[in-house]
């Protein structure tokens, strides 16, 4: 019997820290309020006892009253396995899953042990089940769960470095070689094969990636991607560099590679952290013109991303007798205020439509895209 289809949508990293987080989502609010299925990135923790780690000097985490504004954005599933779980220790970790799960909101990819962490998360609309796994690929590794420590479910990844020529010559620049660890890939194939026959459409959200690096791929991302796939994924959803990558398709099944920062209402107080605002200024013009790539460089440099991270998109996936019919994103700009609009097929859209098609082919990836209406539709 066949099942009355429905969309999920799916954005990238999100941080409600700042002042700005309560209207952090309003220009974006109608498309985002129109999915059925709703998916997102949590980047930071919401605690407000958190303890002081290597990775957050100060303990603090995201203030607990900015939940609300996820659930009233219609967020139903959260991802959380990344680098910033461990940010404000176990008292973070367990506010947040306690507060988001109080509000009604999934949250997949962490837990009090690396049991719960791998557990997975299944809803069910119009008769469909989708089932979503989570997995860290960046560290670092004092965040990964274990089985008596709180912490993010993960997939290990090696990094070498060989000079140039075999190491002919010191000195020379390294040639950079990453490898998914066999025991940590094997159980997310693991945890894969366990989930496939509890759902419909199954969706695998890896953080991985190089932060700020614009198109192209580390040697790891596809072939973990092609693993998730292979095991009996429907659709990988990545995120973690901040900017947008491109798309492909494997074996029939989508994966975006990247989906960008979508909302960062970032604390005050990180720009003190940066250095001066001079300072900072430097370290952005230094760097401006490997970002630029014909976008707009913003007012305000002491902002800690660059140019291109103001492009992003909202992943819209149609779903339909228990599989994705049909894949498009709605392409959206972030305005200085950091909030993301969608923009259309405009003077605001196009911009993110061409840098899609940049990223996309700078990676050497097999999907082309398509104006229809204000969407672009991804085709394999």
């Amino acid at each position: 019997m066949s099942s009355k289809g429905f969309t999920m949508m799916a954005v990238g990293d999100l941080i409600l820290s700042g002042s700005e987080s309560s209207s952090i989502f309003d220009l974006a609010l109608p498309a985002l309020k129109s999915a059925d299925v709703l998916v997102g990135q949590l980047e930071t923790a919401f605690t407000d006892r958190g303890v002081t780690t290597m990775r957050n000097l100060s303990g603090r985490g995201s203030n607990p009253k900015y939940m609300s504004v996820l659930q009233s954005a219609g967020f139903n599933v959260l991802t959380f396995a990344g680098t910033h779980v461990w940010d404000s220790g176990i008292p973070g970790i367990e506010d947040t899953l306690e507060g988001l799960r109080n509000l009604g909101i999934a949250v997949v990819g962490v837990g009090m042990n690396i049991d719960e962490a791998r557990k997975p998360v299944i809803i069910e609309r119009n008769g469909t089940r989708i089932g979503f796994l989570a997995y860290d690929t960046v560290g670092p590794e004092v965040g990964w769960a274990t089985p008596r420590k709180p912490g993010s479910a993960y997939v290990e990844v090696i990094t070498h470095y060989q000079a140039e020529g075999g190491g002919m010559s010191a000195g020379m620049l390294p040639v950079i070689y990453t490898f998914t660890e066999p025991a940590s890939l094997k159980a997310m194939v693991d945890d894969i094969q366990k989930l496939r026959p509890l759902c419909d459409v199954l969706v695998v959200s890896l953080h991985k990636g190089v932060p700020h690096q614009l198109a192209k791929l580390a040697m790891y991302e596809q072939p973990i991607s092609y693993t998730a796939v292979d095991a009996g994924a429907d659709l990988i959803l990545a995120h973690h560099p901040h900017l947008l990558r491109g798309v492909e398709y494997y074996q029939g099944k989508p994966i975006f590679h990247g989906l960008g920062r979508f909302a960062f209402a970032l604390p005050a107080a990180l720009q003190k952290n940066k250095g001066t605002k001079d300072e900072w200024r430097k370290k952005i013009e230094e760097r401006i013109e490997e970002y630029r790539g014909g976008l707009v460089k913003r007012e305000d440099p002491t902002f800690p991303y660059p140019p291109a991270s103001f492009h992003t998109i909202i992943a819209k996936i149609a779903i339909q007798d228990g599989k994705i019919s049909r894949l498009s994103y709605l392409p959206c700009a972030i305005n200085d205020q950091q909030q993301p609009e969608v923009v259309g097929n405009n003077e605001k859209g196009k911009p993110v439509f061409d840098h899609m098609e940049k990223i996309t082919r700078e990676a050497e990836l097999n999907v082309r895209y398509e104006w229809e209406g204000d969407e672009v539709v991804i085709h394999a």
